[in-house]
């Protein structure tokens, strides 16, 4: 469903997205990415509270800016998935284990309840989920420093 030629999208008094299309009715919207990590800016799609969809962007860019950049503050504040710089130290090698990572966020201490928790994805990327249900993201394995390489190692 491509989106009507016209149309806004705004916030509401409460805060929520509020989108409308060339029929003129306001809906509610929520913004939802059809590769979050493979291709977070491409396969953006507007969404009602019951899933339908209203509009799809087969890129983020194709937004103007005004709505291009509510999308994104909307995305930013459910989204939230720190990328793994760099693992500084692990208590163990055994699960579960505390791991202290640096990651675009700031320096954090995730626990590992098992090697399970580590999924690989398309190409060098990792995907952790911590004992809280964190997800951290590691874009690409080998591009991380030797320590980093070497302590994910083991638990691969």
């Amino acid at each position: 469903m491509n989106p009507a030629p016209e149309f806004s999208l705004r916030r509401d008094a409460f805060g929520n997205l509020v989108y409308t299309g060339g029929d003129g009715e306001p809906r509610e919207a929520s913004p939802v990415r059809a590769f979050p990590i493979g291709a977070p800016d491409e396969g953006i799609a507007l969404v009602d509270a019951h899933g339908r969809e209203l509009a799809w962007f087969a890129r983020l860019d194709e937004l103007p800016s005004g709505p291009r950049e509510l999308v994104e503050e909307e995305l930013a504040s459910r989204e939230f998935m720190p990328v793994i710089e760099r693992i500084a130290a692990v208590s163990g090698f055994a699960t579960p284990s505390a791991w202290t990572v640096v990651t675009d966020r700031g320096e954090t201490t995730l626990i590992l309840k098992g090697e399970e928790n580590i999924r690989r994805l398309a190409g060098s990327a990792l995907l952790i989920a911590d004992g809280n249900g964190i997800q951290y993201l590691i874009r690409d394995r080998r591009a991380l420093d030797a320590q980093s390489r070497k302590f994910l190692d083991r638990f691969l």
